[in-house]
């Protein structure tokens, strides 16, 4: 089994030959504005307008807590939307992180790369803006891809 390889550097110019999924957390209610989201916009339009359409049309599609939607933003690349954060405030139910949501989602991404040939690239997810902890993530990226075999990368953001 591998692990899960640390950098200083932006996610969204991964560091990899080969495919390449760039996986983040966004919320269930179809905001899209603050975080990461905001790197992958000012690189891709595409992430955020899939996204928004896949929200819009969620009556009739599997947009909810851990579903999960590739987004091709290149020939290798792809962007994954996870949805894994109810809401965008911390309040009574406490922060908007849900951990059984990334776990289903990482478990998506785990079979789309597989299928794909393709590493896995993201910041600390759900760390941000969703109020959650690494040390309860970690785990759950290395059950659900580094031990299938996925090549995982983490970047931590200078600035």
């Amino acid at each position: 089994m591998g692990e899960i390889t640390y950098v200083r550097g932006d996610a969204t110019a991964p560091q990899a030959k080969g495919v390449k999924l760039i996986a983040h957390v966004c919320n269930d209610l179809g905001g899209w504005g603050k975080g990461f989201v905001l790197a992958v916009s000012h690189r891709w339009p595409e992430p955020e307008s899939a996204y928004r359409r896949w929200h819009r049309g969620r009556a009739g599609n599997d947009f909810g807590l851990g579903a999960v939607q590739f987004v091709p933003v290149g020939r290798w690349l792809w962007v994954a939307n996870m949805v894994g954060q109810r809401g965008i405030r911390t309040g009574s139910k406490g922060v908007p992180v849900r951990y059984e949501a990334i776990d289903t989602a990482l478990g998506t991404l785990g079979d789309k790369a597989l299928e794909l040939g393709a590493s896995v690239h993201m910041p600390r997810i759900g760390c941000g803006l969703a109020g959650g902890k690494w040390e309860r993530i970690e785990p759950l990226v290395e059950h659900r891809l580094v031990g299938r075999g996925v090549a995982v990368t983490v970047y931590d953001h200078d600035g």
